[in-house]
């Protein structure tokens, strides 16, 4: 069974082709600049030289004809004929309250799609030109939205809710979704064998730490709450993103600077976070680490933010769980940063958290970082949503 996962953003598209029998990766790439100047795909087959092909893709179908004809390429390719692909997974963003598991992509399922693209306007459209474009590349091959809600569907309405009206619940589906839900999912599944706990019961947190930043509890794989909420603008700092804000901040800079809301929740969204706190730094967390140590205040005081707001959400988990097993640190920051990592356990002594700092210098691998002694398990685990998609796509064919 040959699995192509394919995650299609407003002018890129990124794709693996997995072999399922032992889950490897036969090959992977990435199509640049769609209906932009300068188009490019970068495709990496397993054992064999890059391929790069430079050509204009007005369009995500154009793109898919060429992803197709880089996977059966004589030199290149890692199959005969497409028709070797019995499934295609893709990475929905959002699906509202309609579906809350991973789908087989129907007529209905593509409408509510297409009704989400309000919820998820630089997303969903492309994601479902994604879908439509395999469809008539290879045609009668079964394609699987899954959602990357589906994670934070699952948690208590306690959690779910906010305490505005319920008529804007019902009227608009005003909620808190969660994102980053493929990683998520992935992950704390992960971690249930990794660390050997309850695959029912066991708690586990997990940090998925980079440019966008959100962290899930769940107990057995199963979401209790997410930091991200109605969008991907609640929660913790981020790169551009503001996190957890009052509300009546928007309201006050709009009238003492004549901004529109629209305007205001745009320099929240792209202007603030790392970027903003930093003076303009850079939303790089790299970046403004230099400028750390280089002495410099400001950034000094938005990588301390933001470890200290790590370290708040995972102390409010570990209360709603009424504990936790197991705490893990993923994606680009979580995975390679061993002095966030170290800062954010700093703050959870009171855990019985110990630290080993010689195996907490570990880069992008997976590796338990906490001590024997340690009363909570601490670990690296980095994530793969492709895998997690091929895995999901397969489970439903």
């Amino acid at each position: 069974m040959k699995i192509l996962v394919i995650n299609c953003g407003s002018s890129s598209l990124k794709y693996q082709i997995i072999d399922m029998e032992n889950e490897g990766v036969l090959a992977k790439g990435i199509c640049e600049r769609i209906g932009i100047n300068g188009s490019k795909l970068t495709h990496e087959a397993e054992g064999k030289d890059k391929y790069v092909v430079e050509k204009e893709m007005p369009d995500h179908k154009v793109a898919i004809k060429m992803v197709m004809d880089a996977l059966v390429d004589a030199e290149y390719g890692v199959i005969k004929d497409v028709s070797e692909i019995t499934a295609v997974g893709h990475r929905v963003l959002h699906a509202g309250t309609v579906y809350s598991d991973s789908i087989v992509v129907t007529e209905d399922v593509k409408n509510v799609v297409r009704d989400c693209f309000d919820l998820g306007p630089l997303h969903n459209p492309a994601n479902l030109m994604g879908i439509e474009a395999c469809e008539e590349a290879i045609p009668g091959v079964p394609n699987v939205a899954v959602f990357d809600t589906a994670f934070g569907m699952k948690m208590p309405e306690k959690a779910a809710m906010y305490a505005i009206p319920q008529e804007y619940y019902e009227k608009y589906s005003i909620r808190r979704y969660g994102f980053h839900g493929t990683s998520h999912s992935y992950v704390s599944q992960e971690a249930l064998k990794y660390c050997e706990l309850d695959p029912e019961n066991g708690k586990v947190i997990v940090c998925h730490l980079g440019n966008g930043a959100s962290i899930t509890a769940s107990i057995g794989g199963k979401c209790v709450d997410t930091s991200m909420g109605f969008t991907p603008l609640e929660g913790l700092i981020m790169g551009t993103r503001s996190g957890d804000i009052d509300p009546a901040v928007v309201q006050f800079i709009c009238n003492k600077e004549g901004k529109s809301v629209n305007e205001v929740i745009d320099i929240l969204n792209k202007k603030s976070g790392i970027l903003g706190m930093s003076g303009g730094i850079s939303s790089d967390f790299r970046d403004v680490q230099k400028a750390q140590a280089e002495g410099d205040h400001l950034a000094d005081v938005a990588i301390e933010a933001f470890i200290y707001r790590v370290a708040k959400y995972i102390g409010a988990y570990t209360a709603a769980m009424n504990g936790v097993d197991a705490i893990v640190f993923t994606a680009g920051v979580g995975e390679n940063d061993k002095p966030i990592r170290g800062a954010v356990c700093e703050y959870l002594g009171y855990l019985g958290i110990t630290i080993d700092a010689e195996i907490n210098k570990a880069r992008g691998k997976r590796v338990m970082i906490s001590t024997p002694e340690s009363k909570v398990k601490v670990c690296v685990i980095p994530t793969n949503e492709e895998l997690s998609i091929a895995r999901q796509t397969k489970a439903l064919i």
